[in-house]
């Protein structure tokens, strides 16, 4: 990802071999075990793409891209054992903006969705409005899931709009750490540690780093 972000394209190759050098040796592994080969692999994944996308390689007729993506979702739950969610599937493992976004996208393709991106800032509005209730009142318990209800609102915005939450949150990141620096700099440029500059200096550095961004 940092690859593809700095727009490295001869680090994104490199990152790339290490991707297939971890698939390639996991499959040999299984292999030397008895279990199945990287041609398994393959197959398998070409044939789920195939069975997947039958307005591709079949006779199916599709009118838009989220009708490819509703018999997606039905081609899926159809190989799934029976009573198995729609919303199975999805790593706990994975950053909670991204998992977030994905169990949104899944609810979405079978119909469990709003209708446009103003319906879904109207509840971006609600979840803040309770957040400052819950602020007011100082209760910790329902801060948190205040402010756990209006990150998720949030997440639907994104999907709205067509911005993955987890990408736009890691550059807006990368800006903090590039605007702190600049001001770490250009303090060190005049020989003044941090802990004697006030805020509004460091306000103004912070609007230069910005400034210069273009």
């Amino acid at each position: 990802l940092e690859a593809l972000e700095g727009e490295d394209l001869e680090k994104f190759r490199e990152e790339l071999g290490d991707l297939l050098f971890q698939i390639i040796f996991h499959a040999q592994i299984a292999e030397e075990g008895g279990e199945f080969s990287i041609q398994d692999v393959i197959r398998q994944a070409s044939e789920k793409i195939t069975r997947r996308h039958p307005h591709v390689f079949a006779n199916a007729q599709v009118a838009n891209a989220q009708e490819v993506l509703f018999n997606w979702e039905e081609i899926k739950r159809a190989e799934r054992p029976q009573g198995r969610s729609v919303l199975e599937g999805v790593p706990r493992e994975l950053p909670a903006l991204l998992r977030a976004h994905r169990l949104q996208d899944r609810a979405a393709r079978v119909g469990f969705d709003w209708k446009n991106a103003r319906e879904v800032m109207g509840k971006v509005e609600e979840e803040m409005a309770e957040l400052k209730r819950a602020l007011m009142e100082a209760e910790p318990s329902r801060m948190e899931e205040e402010l756990g209800d209006l990150l998720f609102a949030l997440v639907n915005l994104s999907r709205f709009l067509e911005v993955n939450p987890e990408e736009a949150l890691r550059k807006t990141i990368s800006r903090f750490i590039s605007r702190f620096r600049y001001i770490e700099e250009e303090m060190a440029k005049r020989g003044r540690p941090l802990r004697e500059v006030t805020l509004e200096e460091m306000d103004r550095l912070w609007e230069e780093a910005k400034a210069q961004e273009g």
